[in-house]
């Protein structure tokens, strides 16, 4: 459920990963085993922010 809440948005990664009782590096771990995206952003966000960067 916490990879659900955290790929939707609702969960920061601490907050997820406090609620899971693991620490922040091993969620996103956990999230490339689900092929779960560490960066939870929009494309158009991303692309962006790449512009900018």
């Amino acid at each position: 459920m916490p990879l659900i809440l955290y790929e939707e948005g609702k969960l920061s990664l601490g907050q997820a990963a406090e609620l899971v009782g693991i620490s922040k590096r091993a969620f996103a771990e956990m999230l490339g085993k689900y092929n779960v995206s560490l960066f939870n952003y929009p494309p158009s966000d991303l692309s962006r922010e790449v512009k900018n960067a």
